[in-house]
């Protein structure tokens, strides 16, 4: 079955004006890089998200599914197939006393802005993470000391057979920047999470002294996937590469970040080729000089 056809099927059930077709994924991702996607879908509801994922499997067609593009670096040539954003057009929030239930789609920081709002505890070190709620339980999201495997009771999801079923915290198999969404290729739908109840200014200033930190030693004002790389076990990635001389660092219009060297940035109009030779690149130069391998936290995905 060819994409057009793929199109009209995925328009039976999911407004039109919700699909775009050789749609720029350099539109939907921080880094602000990326090439087109053959379609690109915004479901509004979990039937409309079943409904695109059950179009792509009948059709043996390749789906992708994507958050707010925050820890996605897509190559030059684009994807191939459908791309399926669970951003801004799937994000109801409700709050019940301590419990919050939330959509998959929800950005973090809108989020985090809500749970405070109610005077609850123990989502401040996710107010600064870029990406969305589903995108966090996949990847067990955490920052300055808080993980999201500390605060989730558990959460409905689309299993790998296209079942909704529902999972318990210690179902999910948190572990460090991962999960068995991440491990099975589970979409998450809503997620139940629990908070304490605490005092409004005294959460509010922990958010704020966090959100400074953030934003004075981090560089949020060019485009990136945030952390390029995992931590290696004794390490701090980068570090590694501060010591090793890379910071400031360029191919094309991707640069090792001179305020963070954890973190490639684009500077410019860099390709993905540009910041994949520069990761390939630090890689290289690290493991030359302190014999440690560094792992890309950022997800490589496209046609190569």
């Amino acid at each position: 079955m060819d994409i057009n056809e793929i199109y009209i099927n995925l328009t039976s059930k999911i407004n039109p004006k919700n699909i775009f077709k050789k749609e720029m994924m350099k539109n939907h991702t921080s880094f602000k890089i990326g090439g087109p996607a053959d379609i690109l879908v915004m479901p509004k509801s979990t039937e409309e998200i079943k409904h695109a994922v059950e179009t792509c499997r009948k059709n043996n067609i390749n789906y992708f599914i994507i958050g707010n593009g925050s820890n996605l670096l897509v190559r030059d040539k684009g994807i191939r197939g459908v791309v399926i954003k669970i951003a801004d057009n799937f994000c109801d929030v409700k709050v019940e006393g301590t419990k919050v239930k939330a959509q998959a789609g929800v950005l973090l920081s809108r989020l985090s802005k809500t749970i405070m709002n109610e005077s609850l505890e123990g989502f401040e070190f996710a107010s600064g993470i870029p990406g969305t709620l589903g995108g966090a339980i996949t990847m067990n999201a955490g920052a300055y000391g808080g993980e999201m495997k500390d605060i989730v009771l558990g959460c409905s999801v689309i299993d790998d057979k296209g079942n909704t079923i529902y999972l318990k915290k210690q179902e999910l198999d948190f572990g460090y920047r991962k999960s068995i969404v991440q491990e099975k290729g589970y979409i998450v739908l809503e997620v139940d999470m629990k908070f304490k109840k605490g005092d409004f200014e005294k959460i509010k200033s922990i958010t704020d002294d966090l959100t400074k930190k953030r934003t004075t030693k981090q560089p949020l004002h060019l485009p990136s996937a945030g952390s390029t790389f995992k931590r290696p076990d004794g390490y701090y990635a980068g570090k590694l590469i501060e010591d090793a001389g890379l910071k400031g660092v360029r191919v094309g219009d991707a640069m090792v970040s001179d305020l963070h060297s954890g973190f490639i940035v684009n500077v410019g109009n860099a390709t993905a080729d540009d910041v994949f030779n520069l990761i390939k690149l630090v890689q290289k130069v690290v493991k030359d000089k302190f014999d440690v391998e560094l792992e890309t936290e950022v997800k490589i995905i496209g046609e190569e």
